[in-house]
């Protein structure tokens, strides 16, 4: 079973993942490691954290000349802020900068201070941030590879930002795919440059900007997940990772809130039979997901994700000290992350397949995963 942890903090040393149980002889490309590290810091809107961070992955254990080893891989990503921090972020010692007492909203301040007892909320904002969120596409970036070599794809897109939506959504999208402008992730020119726009009408008002995130998985055959027990459930799996990313509210499949305008007649996806080919779907409303359970359509999933809490023209808090009426605090932030969540979304349904696969077919070995697999499919084969 493959298990991942992270730690660090966002002005911290460093962000690091371990992962266990990943099988030996897993083929890794340091330069897709990388890209996926860059592709989370691009997008629209991003603030001026990125200008001084460029995110690497060092892997210090599990790997050897490019290949895992079956022993904990470990991976670091520096924090290269870190050196402008020292005097506010050490392990030991006094802080020389002011405790955080005005509490954002929509954060995890002022929750985080009175479930741990703290007197400054730089104590929670640090590990709260989205910051943690490297170490988790340092993790995807394994997983996807994992996933590569047993012929699944993963991708994302933007559909809406701010507001703006993108003309090209769900398996329209996917059936249309091209490769999405990297500073919106959207796969529409036109809503991308009118995504642009909005970003900037928001930066000039000191706002942040929300927006709507697609995730596609192909390759994937049926029954992957379970319906034996509810937290065994595909979908409730990948329900319970998408919302673990910070920011992100809301997760659908498939055609999933529009359900509630559709007749059952229009809901469901008939199923038909052809030699050679077997059973096959020619819709995809379901989203991939039947019964808890891929059932060898693409994956498509929908998240939304939340405006930004740290606005440049802060709204009204509390300070926690003298519980004055104060304007909340501005950490250095983005005014929009949407594209760069989508990286992240990619990252944690590759990590949910990833275990998945690993629990349902075990293997110490990439050689033995992959033959587990192989005699699966043969005999669904014998039955279609």
């Amino acid at each position: 079973m493959i298990r991942y942890l992270t730690a660090g903090e966002s002005h911290g040393p460093s962000l690091t993942v371990i992962m266990e149980g990943l099988p030996a002889g897993i083929k890794l490309e340091e330069k897709l490691m990388q890209q996926e590290m860059a592709r989370r810091q691009q997008g629209v809107g991003r603030g001026g954290r990125m200008a001084i961070e460029t995110d690497t992955v060092r892997v210090t254990s599990g790997v050897r000349f490019g290949e895992t080893i079956g022993s904990p891989v470990t991976l670091v990503v520096e924090n290269r802020d870190h050196a402008n921090w020292l005097d506010r972020m050490a392990p030991f010692g006094e802080s020389a900068g002011e405790a955080v007492t005005a509490v954002r909203p929509g954060h995890a301040d002022l929750t985080g201070i009175l479930k741990y007892d703290r007197q400054d909320a730089r104590d929670i904002l640090e590990r709260a941030s989205a910051r943690e969120t490297a170490a988790r596409v340092a993790a995807g970036g394994v997983c996807k590879q994992l996933l590569s070599a047993l012929g699944i794809q993963v991708r994302s897109h933007v559909v809406n930002l701010g507001g703006v939506e993108s003309s090209l959504q769900g398996m329209t999208a996917f059936q249309a795919w091209r490769q999405p402008d990297p500073q919106t992730a959207c796969l529409d020119e036109a809503a991308s440059l009118a995504m642009k726009k909005r970003v900037e009408e928001a930066q000039s008002a000191g706002d942040t900007l929300g927006g709507v995130i697609e995730v596609f998985a192909a390759g994937l055959w049926p029954g992957l997940g379970t319906y034996a027990q509810g937290d065994r459930r595909l979908d409730a799996r990948l329900a319970a990772a998408m919302v673990s990313v910070p920011a992100i509210k809301g997760v659908e499949f498939g055609e999933g809130f529009q359900y509630a305008n559709l007749p059952g007649s229009k809901a469901h996806d008939e199923i038909f039979h052809a030699d050679g080919k077997g059973f096959f779907r020619r819709t995809n409303h379901a989203g991939g997901l039947e019964g808890g359970m891929t059932n060898g359509e693409v994956l498509w999933l929908r998240l939304v994700m939340k405006p930004i809490p740290t606005l440049m023209q802060p709204l009204a808090t509390v300070d926690v000290q003298t519980k004055a009426a104060v304007d909340a605090c501005k950490e250095r932030s983005d005014v929009c992350a949407v594209p760069a969540a989508a990286v992240v979304a990619e990252a944690m349904l590759a990590i949910t397949l990833a275990q998945v696969i690993s629990e349902q077919f075990g293997g110490d070995s990439f050689q033995d995963l992959k033959q587990n697999i192989t005699a699966y499919k043969q005999r669904l084969e014998q039955r279609a």
